[in-house]
């Protein structure tokens, strides 16, 4: 297994600095966040690491000398917009933009995207379908010929008011999942897993590492606590963010050590990253970094 983090932690900073800062830590890649240059709201989106929108060979040169330079690896290019939103020009936008992160991670010789399938959050699963099918195969299709596999995160974005009813991703659960690839087979078609957003819900987070060992592509560190005083005021029909706080690994309810046994014994070796985004760690760059440092320090034991 290798150790990195999402660069999304580090907005301000650029390829060459993310890179250097990883490598003085010990960590091994970086999931290099791909946005387009511009404007987003969402707390975590809008970080341009690597900009694809016109990317050349030349590019590829200057990346290739920034891994070398470092020592550090990319695990994968991260995207993560939601191509199901009913408005068809905004989603159109979000799809021309994955597919250009496709093809630069061909250049780049990146097996893996991550993004999120995306959702209409004002209507079912089953209403939700036939654009999924639309949207999805024609992606996969195109990752397919380019040898790139598409990771997809299993984050409900479901936290506020904003977000209600449905959450904006489509792909929640291991029914979900398996609905979702056995309608679209391919050997390219994922996941990018994370164990705090089955714990979010209320799942066993080890099971999906043992139905769906195939499918993981990559795999996200972050963990979560659970206010269960807050809980059993509110209901977990509240929005989450009422009762639960995303946390550094090791200050949550992940049980890493069964984590990784878990992983370890279906064979997982491949990249694992820290998804920072525990708000008692931003205030400044050097908490940032502490953060992803004492990240580093908790998981090794277990790499």
């Amino acid at each position: 297994m290798q150790l990195g983090f999402v660069s999304a932690i580090l907005p301000d900073q650029t390829l060459d600095q993310v890179f250097s800062i990883a490598s003085s830590i010990g960590y091994d890649c970086v999931e290099v966040m791909c946005w387009p240059i511009g404007k987003a709201t969402r707390r975590y989106a809008g970080v341009t690491h690597l900009d694809v929108t016109d990317f050349k060979q030349e590019d590829v040169s200057q990346i290739s000398h920034l891994t070398e330079k470092h020592g550090i690896s990319i695990s994968a290019l991260g995207y993560y917009p939601n191509p199901l939103i009913d408005d068809a020009k905004e989603s159109q936008v979000y799809i021309d933009h994955i597919k250009k992160i496709i093809t630069a991670a061909s250049m780049l010789n990146i097996n893996s995207v991550t993004s999120f399938i995306g959702k209409d959050h004002t209507k079912s699963v089953d209403d939700n379908w036939p654009r999924f099918l639309e949207v999805w195969s024609n992606i996969i299709s195109f990752a397919e010929t380019h040898a790139v596999k598409i990771a997809i995160e299993n984050c409900p974005m479901f936290f506020t008011r904003d977000e209600w009813p449905g959450g904006k991703n489509l792909a929640t659960s291991p029914s979900i999942w398996s609905r979702m690839f056995a309608s679209i087979q391919s050997d390219f078609f994922g996941l990018n897993y994370d164990p705090s957003h089955m714990i979010l819900q209320h799942m066993d987070y080890l099971e999906p590492i043992r139905n769906f060992t195939d499918k993981l592509f990559h795999v996200h560190a972050k963990d979560v606590q659970i206010d269960t005083h807050r809980l059993n005021k509110v209901g977990i029909l509240a929005p989450p963010n009422e009762w639960h706080t995303p946390r550094l690994p090791g200050l949550g309810e992940v049980d890493w050590g069964q984590f990784f046994a878990t992983l370890a014994n279906k064979g997982y070796t491949g990249p694992i990253c820290v998804e920072v985004e525990d708000r008692d760690f931003e205030g400044d760059l050097d908490m940032r970094i502490s953060a992803l440092k004492q990240s580093y320090t908790y998981l090794k034991q277990f790499v």
